[in-house]
């Protein structure tokens, strides 16, 4: 899978954990920024790795700043995407399972590192179920 990542200063450190594992597990990154934990604009780097799913250049996209909220909102404002704030790996599961989330928001500074990568892992292999839920889901885009 082709991976849109992105995160602001707040979710840096999780971000680079996060690349890391999505390359030891095969998965292309396609890494949006920032570059630091040097206070910075989240808009400007969460967007762009939403577009790229949006237009088809990456599948899925995880986005990270201290809470996840406004990143997930930022990301929610471009077409087609479905971004869910997830705090653990249970909220991860339910957001593919139910939602077909195809983004996922993460805050640093709400779990702990191995909570995040859990939850990514899981994000990642669970399937959309599918069924009377999908027409509905896609309906609203």
């Amino acid at each position: 899978m082709k991976i849109a990542l992105a995160s602001d200063h707040a979710g840096f450190e999780y971000k680079e954990s996060i690349k890391r594992l999505l390359q030891s597990l095969g998965h292309e990154v396609l890494d949006f920024g920032t570059t630091s934990n040097v206070p910075t604009d989240y808009p400007l780097f969460i967007r762009p790795a939403a577009e790229a799913v949006a237009a088809g250049k990456a599948d899925r996209a995880i986005v990270l700043g201290g809470s996840g909220n406004g990143e997930a909102i930022v990301a929610n404002k471009v077409k087609g995407i479905r971004c869910a704030v997830s705090w653990n790996e249970e909220s991860a599961r339910l957001s593919r399972l139910h939602n077909d989330a195809n983004a996922l928001s993460l805050g640093q500074r709400m779990m702990t590192e191995a909570t995040a990568l859990a939850a990514v892992k899981i994000w990642l292999e669970t399937p959309f179920e599918g069924g009377r839920h999908l027409q509905r889901i896609h309906e609203i885009e």
